[in-house]
């Protein structure tokens, strides 16, 4: 049975709430309550998320554990479920929505806290609105591992879980993710009211964003003074920049669906993503992707076919095509110098010189004819440039001629610099450890036998993934051979 308004009993989780995407009215949302799960208990919490929240010390009382399973009302709170379209796997799939995630509301501090796995929604599309054990994990630490490589995301605050059955490819359990970003605004919500031909809705949407995220957007002489034209550069730019930080950290997202693409520029529904272990270009994370549309190398193609269909979305508020076209021109400038200013700083670099392009070109297809794991040979290279052997990075390569001849052209590179470079610089720009799907998966299975040790130790990691964490050293290690045999799909 779900919670209804005439519930009195709640839940004050010491945060002050206020009107925030609810203002824009009932075109938007659908007001509901959770629907509440059996015996809840927690699996993970992100104290850093709780302290960006304002949360007390004491926040985890028997109370928060229900209210954030969706069990207890939060005072102060009347959550809804937005409403969204979008394309998926690059075909027009017209009404989606929040199916199962189910927005708390807004703090006093501008943040939206956000229930996925909460139960039906009017968006759910004959789902069951719920979410398994399994995949909150992988969100839930996939959202502080990516904070804590300094790449814009979505967060997490926990994950409880409930022993109440849930159907997947097999029978599993059920959990409930407490997410937490400015906005979970979508690409999907413009495409939504555009596509029905909506111009006053999708209006005042584009304006609330304007206003509460992108006000420079209002002073741009750009794009004939079209604040909607100015708005589809800034996120254009923004999405240019995650783009390149995905690639040079090897991460990939696996479902790049236009509902699935944060109008802020944050990494947004973790699904099917993984951290590349070889370095394989073409690599394929989502079992469900026969076709290989967000393949590794894709991605930053698809993020622009994605703003293209925000560009149209937008185009009854932009005016002409000519000037959409304009707004997105820059993203084919701004992602290739963000993704080599990132790979600059993975190898050391300062001041680009002209020659590094083709530094960092050479040095790919050599990791890429190895399959050279990829987290392993950053950290190595770093470890050798803060004064330690050049034979652990060498050994990585089948082809040691190659090596050696990529490795002189780095050496004069680095020579070339003005100063001297910090011995640990390298070692701030490439992590030691990253979240793989084998080190997921084993705190997946602890966690199934009701062992959450290993989810609060990954976490641990993940949230200071340059540092060296002493006797952790195998979770920084290869992947063993049964790991290329996991398979994620849009259902994990």
């Amino acid at each position: 049975m779900s919670l209804t308004a005439e519930d009195t009993t709640s839940a004050d989780l010491g945060l002050h709430w206020k009107p925030g995407f609810e203002s824009l009215g009932p075109a938007f949302f659908t007001h509901l309550n959770p629907t509440p799960l059996p015996a809840p208990y927690w699996v993970g919490h992100s104290e850093g998320v709780a302290q960006w929240l304002g949360l007390p010390a004491d926040w985890r009382t028997p109370e928060a554990l229900q209210a954030l399973t969706g069990s207890l009302a939060v005072a102060g709170t009347r959550p809804l479920a937005t409403v969204y379209s979008g394309h998926q796997f690059g075909v027009w799939a017209g009404q989606l929505g929040d199916g199962r995630a189910i927005l708390l509301g807004e703090t006093a501090g501008g943040l939206e806290v956000q229930l996925k796995g909460a139960g039906r929604t009017p968006y759910s599309r004959g789902g069951d609105g719920r979410a398994v054990l399994r995949s909150s994990i992988r969100e839930f630490l996939a959202s502080e591992a990516m904070h804590g490589l300094g790449i814009p995301t979505t967060r997490a605050l926990c994950v409880t879980g409930s022993d109440a059955p849930v159907r997947r490819e097999t029978l599993e359990t059920a959990a409930v993710v407490t997410r937490v970003a400015p906005s979970f605004i979508r690409f999907g919500h413009f495409e939504h009211f555009a596509a029905r031909g909506q111009h006053e809705e999708l209006r005042a949407l584009a304006d609330f964003v304007i206003d509460r995220f992108y006000p420079a957007c209002r002073g741009d002489a750009r794009f004939d003074g079209n604040a909607y034209a100015s708005l589809l550069n800034a996120v254009s730019e923004r999405t240019a920049a995650l783009m390149a930080q995905w690639q040079a950290a090897g991460f990939c997202h696996g479902v790049m669906n236009t509902d699935n693409m944060s109008i802020l520029g944050l990494t947004i529904d973790y699904g099917p993503f993984q951290f590349l272990d070889g370095f394989d270009p073409g690599h394929i994370c989502n079992h469900s992707d026969s076709s290989g549309r967000y393949a590794f190398n894709q991605q930053p193609n698809v993020a622009y076919w994605n703003l293209f269909c925000l560009a149209q979305a937008l185009l009854p508020l932009i005016g002409e095509e000519e000037r959409a076209m304009a707004a997105l021109a820059s993203y084919r400038t701004v992602f290739p110098a963000e993704f080599e200013a990132r790979m600059r700083a993975k190898l050391g670099l300062g001041e680009a010189r002209p020659d590094d392009l083709a530094l960092v070109e050479a040095l790919l297809r050599l990791l890429a004819a190895g399959r050279v794991d990829w987290p392993i040979f950053w950290r190595r290279l770093a470890e050798h440039r803060a004064g330690g052997e050049l034979a652990p990075v060498r050994d990585l390569f089948l082809d040691s001629a190659g090596f050696d001849a990529w490795m002189l052209s780095f050496s004069e590179r680095i020579a070339q610099e003005p100063r001297s470079l910090e011995p640990d610089s390298m070692l701030k720009a490439n992590p030691k450890f990253v979240l793989r799907n084998h080190l997921a998966q084993e705190a997946i299975e602890q966690a199934q036998r009701k062992d959450f040790s290993g989810v609060a130790r990954l976490l641990a990691l993940m949230q200071a993934p340059y540092d060296d964490h002493p006797g952790m050293d195998a979770m920084a290690g290869f992947p063993p051979d049964w790991a290329s045999t996991i398979e994620i799909s849009c259902s994990s």
